[in-house]
């Protein structure tokens, strides 16, 4: 089953980019028309023949859509869909993939009066961003939640979640509050403590920049890796999502004084039931398929 035959994606960067690049490798029948607000990705996207047609406003790319996906930063996505408002057909189905869901759900609803509304968010990325850095099984085996408002059609879920299973994503439902809440301890708060840890390492005047690069171990090169992701994205993902972030953030503090309390005092067997306890967690996820042992999750960009 195909759930939409005319897709329109709205921000060309590392999500619409791989959007395009799935449906037309899933979904070959469906048209997809692609738009950014910048010229010079818009030019990128039609050297690479990123999309079947590459509109030259919002407005254009949603004329003819039955489903259409913004796929810009959190704080653009009230003023992105404003841009298309007029022009979006009445029986269109609109859907982004933001990390933010409750913000997500107030402006579009702002922006979009009346229009159906599906808000997703597909859980997988890289650290790499622009038009080029997308490839097509981005979304193989990983999470897509969608949250539907109160009252969302039920037809039209259906159809958001079927568009995201043929894309190869796992794909559940929750509601945008949870949401919010959930991905600030699994995604937000850690890309926090990356940017942070990072910084600090940058900051220190008694070790030299070249130091910590050229020292650098694996786990300082992981956080590096999260915090090179697109800091526009981010800043706006914690001001959207501030409340969760902060809640999840004193939640962390409090854990982190007990574990320097256990450092300072020598409580080596509870350090031990801790790390034991996190290795757990690490084994979980390599369980459920969510990680393997394999450069970028075994993932080839071909």
């Amino acid at each position: 089953m195909i759930p939409f035959a005319r897709v329109t994606v709205i921000g060309l960067g590392l999500i619409g980019s791989s959007i395009a690049r799935a449906v037309r490798q899933h979904m070959p029948g469906v048209r997809v028309v692609g738009y950014d607000a910048d010229p010079e990705v818009r030019d990128i996207a039609l050297r690479i023949d990123l999309c079947d047609d590459v509109a030259d406003s919002a407005g254009a790319a949603v004329t003819d859509a039955d489903f259409v996906i913004l796929c810009v930063p959190v704080g653009a996505m009230g003023e992105a869909a404003a841009s298309f408002a007029e022009d979006l057909p009445p029986d269109a189905v609109v859907s982004d993939v933001g990390s933010c869901k409750e913000s997500v759900v107030q402006a579009l609803a702002e922006a979009l009066p009346g229009a159906t509304v599906i808000p997703a968010h597909p859980v997988a990325g890289t650290e790499n961003s622009g038009p080029e850095a997308g490839f097509a099984s981005l979304f193989h085996h990983r999470w897509c939640i969608v949250t539907p408002p109160e009252g969302a059609s039920e037809l039209a879920v259906a159809r958001v979640m079927e568009f995201w299973k043929a894309l190869g994503a796992e794909v559940e439902t929750m509601e945008p509050a949870h949401h919010d809440r959930v991905l600030a301890i699994t995604s937000h708060l850690p890309h926090l403590i990356a940017y942070t840890i990072v910084g600090t390492a940058s900051d220190l005047e008694e070790v030299t920049r070249s130091e910590v690069i050229k020292y650098s171990a694996g786990g300082f090169r992981d956080f590096t890796r999260i915090a090179a992701s697109d800091p526009t994205m981010w800043r706006d993902v914690f001001l959207s999502n501030r409340e969760a972030v902060l809640d999840m953030l004193q939640r962390f503090s409090e854990d982190l004084t007990a574990l320097q309390r256990a450092i300072r005092w020598g409580k080596g067997d509870e350090l031990f039931e801790l790390f034991s306890r996190t290795r757990m967690i690490r084994r979980g996820i390599i369980e459920q398929g969510q990680d393997d042992s394999r450069p970028d999750f075994g993932r080839s960009h071909d």
